[in-house]
């Protein structure tokens, strides 16, 4: 069975932070037979809605925001100034998302990313009691702008929070708010889950968007993640999504040293593009190979 999804590419495949100068990218990652685009808005005052929204119409491009979430935006943070922080910017991604015309703001929201700690059980439990009362408010904030929130596990290395799907279905629960959504990243499935498929089971309809690169960062097709173990799992849960290509350039430093990429990862970040589309077509189509 063929899976009848779209495909996306993230932004910082190429360049960071999300600006004008961006915009320019839209057309080649068209050209290159891309359904959608990741808008990652790490500063939301680079965002010029009216260019960023034109581009998109001009080419053929469908819009997925997602959220940025460095040590001041933390909804866990013991000062409830940092939850005001991340209050105020996820406002502005649920209004650069509404007026792009995408529906949801996707990430792991709930804590600072790099926040992976060894704490105590009291520590943890007050964290996510924290996580899930301020991502309540969040759930109403973007069902104010017509949005769903789209959260995402992360691996042990980037938070000691949420690492796999069941912590985050049971984050969800506890939620427990219409709105509360699932994005699973395959990248941080390989490293956490004994079962791709069992992942996306557990997170069944709740899944409304998929991000994807090999188990080492890199262009996939190329290394050990389990594709058609996922596969089988997406099917089950009838998923119709996006399935957005995610990684990152080492020729920005500073991205490059927050996700650990120290040296490149193919050729050029054109061929990380263009070869990745090109696996994934074929694994959704039931060409499935592997390099």
């Amino acid at each position: 069975m063929a899976l009848q999804v779209s495909f996306g590419v993230s932004t910082w495949l190429w360049t960071s932070p999300f600006n004008r100068d961006t915009i320019g990218l839209f057309p080649k990652i068209k050209a290159m037979g891309f359904d959608a685009v990741e808008i990652p808005v790490e500063d939301p005052s680079l965002i010029h809605i009216p260019e960023v929204k034109n581009a998109l119409q001009e080419n053929g491009l469908k819009p997925i925001i997602c959220g940025a979430f460095g040590p001041s935006r933390d909804l866990t943070h013991d000062d409830p100034k940092y939850h005001q922080i991340c209050f105020d910017y996820l406002e502005s991604c649920f209004k650069i998302a509404a007026e792009l015309g995408a529906d949801f703001v996707a990430g792991p929201m709930y804590s600072a990313v790099g926040k992976a700690r060894l704490v105590s059980e009291e520590q943890k439990k007050t964290e996510w009691e924290r996580a899930v009362n301020n991502l309540y408010k969040v759930c109403e904030m973007a069902a104010g702008w017509g949005q769903d929130i789209a959260l995402e596990s992360l691996n042990r290395f980037e938070t000691d929070l949420i690492n796999n799907t069941k912590e985050l279905m049971q984050l969800i629960d506890d939620i427990n708010h219409p709105r509360a959504k699932v994005l699973l990243d395959g990248f941080h499935l390989s490293i956490e889950e004994r079962s791709m498929e069992e992942a996306v089971l557990l997170a069944g309809k709740k899944l409304i968007h998929v991000q994807v690169s090999e188990n080492h960062r890199g262009i996939p097709g190329t290394g050990q993640t389990h594709w058609d173990n996922f596969k089988k799992g997406l099917e089950t849960v009838g998923y119709r999504g996006c399935v957005s290509i995610e990684s990152f350039t080492p020729n920005v430093q500073e991205l490059a040293g927050a996700v650990c990429i120290w040296k490149p990862l193919a050729p050029s970040q054109d061929y990380f593009a263009e070869q990745g589309l090109a696996f994934l077509k074929d694994w959704a189509r039931d060409r499935f190979f592997t390099h």
